[in-house]
């Protein structure tokens, strides 16, 4: 390897806080997502994909298949009866809800040992707990329950990502955050020279997912909303303030908004979904990312 070469993958993967700001995007060593989940993704997108396709794919890496068929069985998804294959679980939940269930398994797989640290296992229960919430709220509107849990995994990726490159820096730099959104991309940028929100639009691109995907990872920092609809990318923004209220933050000091006060916020028949006390919310995510956590 070139001297220079070598010395930019000791930064990348030995110095924690040493990698210059403005780094090139394809210097930033991203692991790739698992493939099977990628794939996944991509084809349950489309509306005549045959089912025993997306099950034969799936089937193809057993160690993925039997994860995404004990989280088709668990809590999360509560079947009627269980399933005791992937094509019986598409079939009876839907190819939608098939995303997220490869999504959730996809992106632990993602993180690898960063998650012996316990800010990256903060980070995703976070992301979790969006999800749930998410997939909750759009129970109530327009929007479909699975696309939003999906979204909700998925709208953090960026930061996830990031934190795979450097896992201990990345930790350190949250333990240290202030708590101000627009602080913790700043230092991000400094870190990498790409914030989350940038990484995850690039994620979209590379990953070749759906468009729809790039308002959620891009916007859910954004104090303003870019219609007066109930959107997606809203939606996502509302759910991961209540993930933080209800007490699964993505980093310690983190700013949380009074749960009361997100409650008056929401449309009258998403408000209705919800508890009005918040520990019986939280007592509700906890016992979700539990059955997840135990998989």
């Amino acid at each position: 390897m070139l001297p220079l070469l070598k010395g930019l993958a000791q930064v990348l993967t030995e110095q924690p806080g040493s990698m210059p700001a403005n780094l090139p995007w394809a210097h930033l060593r991203l692991p790739p997502f698992p493939q099977v989940a990628l794939r996944v993704l991509q084809l349950a997108h489309k509306e005549d994909v045959p089912l025993p396709q997306l099950s034969e794919l799936i089937a193809s890496d057993p160690a993925f298949a039997s994860e995404v068929l004990t989280v088709a069985n668990s809590i999360l998804y509560a079947p009627r009866y269980p399933s005791s294959s992937i094509l019986q679980a598409i079939t009876v939940l839907g190819a939608s809800a098939l995303q997220g269930m490869c999504l959730t398994v996809g992106v632990r797989a993602y993180l690898g040992k960063s998650m012996s640290l316990s800010a990256m296992r903060k980070l995703w229960h976070h992301n979790l707990a969006t999800a749930i919430i998410a997939e909750k709220l759009a129970a109530g509107g327009l929007i479909d329950k699975d696309v939003a849990y999906t979204s909700g995994i998925l709208h953090d990726m960026g930061r996830m990502a990031l934190a795979v490159v450097q896992p201990k820096g990345y930790a350190a730099l949250l333990e240290k955050h202030s708590g101000s959104p627009n602080s913790i991309l700043e230092e991000e940028r400094n870190l990498f020279g790409w914030d989350h929100c940038e990484t995850g639009m690039r994620l979209v691109t590379d990953w070749k997912l759906p468009a729809d995907f790039e308002p959620v990872v891009s916007g859910h920092h954004s104090d303003r909303r870019q219609d007066s609809a109930w959107n997606l990318a809203e939606l996502i923004k509302v759910s991961c303030k209540m993930a933080d209220a209800a007490g699964f933050p993505a980093f310690a000091g983190c700013d949380t908004t009074p749960y009361s006060d997100l409650l008056s916020e929401l449309p009258a028949r998403e408000r209705r979904l919800f508890y009005d006390d918040l520990a019986l919310l939280a007592a509700e995510i906890k016992e979700k990312i539990h059955a997840l956590e135990a998989v």
